[in-house]
């Protein structure tokens, strides 16, 4: 098997490979290490005497033998029995055997579960999230985040500890939980892909890495949960926006709004599929705002031009999602009512949200401000608002476009 072939396999195994550690001996912090071993032994091993009958079994196998070495070696200055005993459900004290076969159920979903704990903050979530199951080293999240390595390590090592200290035992929260904790795994893999789609701080407008993993985590989760419609909404709102990614920016890495893309540059297969998944969703069951939201990015993705966009059905979806009392959402309904009612109708929507300390200081508010104001004939404030914009933005590539929209009226 060739090397990419391996490094993908061992990516869509390595959460399940710590979940079942993890289920199995506790030790969240230890299994990850063992876990690493276990991948590099199989990274060294698979290219050159190929990949075994059973990947996962041999992974687990390898690092549960790992991680009774390194439990025995703490076991001087720990008392693993107890953690042990904390961490595992009344009917699982007694370990298993190293090297028995591995049960084959997926763990992805608890470990997930696991990093989103409630007791976590979203930004110890995120850490915690890709290091553990999307695989990520602890340097490669923090040049995401453009923060220094030491300061995520101690983010990632105070959220395992959080997690170990609350005492959970390794397993789906109970029923009545769940939905609460789903809606909270959904929640960071949308704030990953947010991240990384659309960056909120540095040199450039993306970070594809990841957008990409959101995404193909989300497909994990669709995997395990194939009847949710929510986990289907939020795949298809991530594909329908990453489609648009290679438009949005020129050769020289200059944003260009959605209006002025071309659209041949779309990717077709994602939005294809993203339309079928939120086609496949809607009928089912209650409707959930991701899955209204990918409603809104097929509008967009599905018209053939800007000026042929379905308006009026993307402000009635808005208004639907205006239930939800998110400020960002009424920022962009105030943009359908604009595209609808005329520039003047959305500016009286702006009016309303300028007390609205959620979004009031959001550079946003002032570029969609200043956008209506061009639009309504108004340069000299427009101007001003673009300008006002771009000093309270902090991507560089928005301050960049909006001190260029402002020299256009200048």
């Amino acid at each position: 098997m060739p090397n990419d072939d391996v490094e993908n396999l061992l990516r869509d195994l390595a959460p399940q490979v710590l979940g079942a550690l993890v289920r199995r001996f506790g030790h969240f912090a230890t299994a990850e290490d063992a876990v690493q071993e276990a991948l590099l032994a199989a990274a060294v091993q698979w290219p050159e005497e190929g990949v075994p009958g059973n990947p996962r079994g041999w992974l687990i196998t390898v690092g549960s033998r790992r991680l009774t070495d390194l439990l025995r070696a703490e076991q001087a200055r720990r008392r693993r029995e107890d953690t042990v005993i904390q961490w595992t459900p009344h009917d699982r004290w007694l370990a298993p055997a190293a090297d028995r076969p591995a049960e084959q159920s997926d763990d992805t979903l608890i470990l997930l579960f696991m990093c989103c704990h409630p007791a976590l903050s979203p930004a110890s979530q995120i850490a915690l999230t890709l290091r553990a199951v999307g695989g990520l080293t602890t340097a490669e999240i923090a040049r995401a985040f453009l923060v220094p390595e030491s300061t995520m390590t101690r983010r990632i090592s105070r959220a395992k500890q959080r997690v170990k200290d609350s005492g959970i035992p390794f397993g789906l929260p109970p029923a009545a939980e769940r939905a609460a904790r789903l809606g909270a795994v959904l929640h960071v893999l949308y704030l990953i892909f947010n991240e990384g789609y659309a960056s909120t701080s540095g040199p450039h407008l993306h970070r594809a890495e990841l957008s990409s993993e959101a995404i193909r985590l989300t497909r994990m989760v669709r995997r395990l949960l194939p009847e949710d419609g929510e986990v289907a909404g939020l795949l298809a709102l991530m594909l329908l926006t990453d489609a648009r990614r290679p438009a949005r920016t020129g050769p020289d890495g200059a944003l260009i709004p959605m209006a002025e893309q071309d659209r041949a540059l779309w990717n077709a297969a994602s939005i294809a599929e993203g339309v079928a998944l939120v086609s496949e969703a809607l009928p089912r069951g209650a409707t959930g705002p991701y899955q209204i939201q990918a409603a809104i990015a097929a509008v967009h993705d599905e018209a053939p031009s800007a000026e042929a966009t379905d308006w009026p059905q993307i402000e009635a979806l808005y208004e639907v999602l205006m239930l939800s009392d998110n400020p960002v959402v009424a920022l962009n309904h105030a943009v359908a009512v604009a595209m609808v009612r005329g520039p003047r109708a959305g500016l009286d929507l702006l009016g309303e949200l300028e007390s609205d300390e959620r979004v009031a200081a959001d550079h946003r508010l002032h570029a969609v401000r200043a956008h209506l104001l061009e639009m309504a004939g108004d340069p000299v404030a427009a101007r001003a608002g673009y300008l006002e914009a771009a000093r309270r933005a902090t991507s560089l590539p928005q301050q960049r476009y909006l001190h260029a929209r402002a020299a256009r009226l200048g």
